[in-house]
């Protein structure tokens, strides 16, 4: 008689159980973004310039040096590498700004971003700045007037092979 009792309470275990994740995976129902609102997606890897100059080997120097240290005739004092400067305005206004240190014990390694931002969808001005080196001014500029639809992505690439940002609307839906 014990055997029958517990496969009823199991099974009711089981229907309460599944009843719970079946409420709790539609409700309360989660909304990731407003109907008026876009995401836009900064995502890059980038190496800034490196911080001291390298320099040509004098002959003297490289008289100096064993025959098998003669082929490398660039010298670098140093590998650290510039912090990355990124800033992004969206009609006149401040959206995002970030120093980025270079990866790697010797802050040679590339300096990584990833940012999701929430904004009001439709027509807005974007501009992105980016500098990589040491000194005061932004070495890549992109302005463009973009068309940000409601609940979609803007991703914000960066290639300096390419010259510099890359602006795309995805035409998926956030989800």
């Amino acid at each position: 008689m014990v055997k029958p009792l517990q496969y009823v309470f199991q099974g009711l275990f089981y229907a309460v159980f599944m009843g719970a994740i079946g409420y709790f995976a539609t409700y309360p129902e989660y909304t990731y973004m407003q109907p008026d609102e876009t995401l836009i997606k900064l995502s890059f890897g980038h190496a800034g310039q490196l911080k001291e100059k390298c320099r040509e080997r004098t002959p003297e120097e490289l008289a100096k040096l064993p025959a098998y240290q003669r082929k490398s005739t660039v010298i670098c004092p140093s590998r650290e590498r510039a912090d990355v400067v990124v800033e992004l305005e969206m009609d006149g206004k401040q959206l995002y700004h970030v120093v980025l240190r270079p990866a790697g014990l010797s802050h040679s390694g590339n300096s990584n971003i990833y940012r999701r931002i929430l904004v009001k969808a439709g027509t807005h001005t974007l501009k992105a700045r980016l500098k990589d080196r040491v000194g005061d001014d932004f070495n890549y500029h992109k302005e463009e007037t973009v068309e940000l639809a409601p609940g979609r992505i803007m991703v914000i690439d960066f290639k300096s092979a390419e010259g510099g940002f890359i602006f795309r609307n995805k035409n998926t839906k956030q989800g």
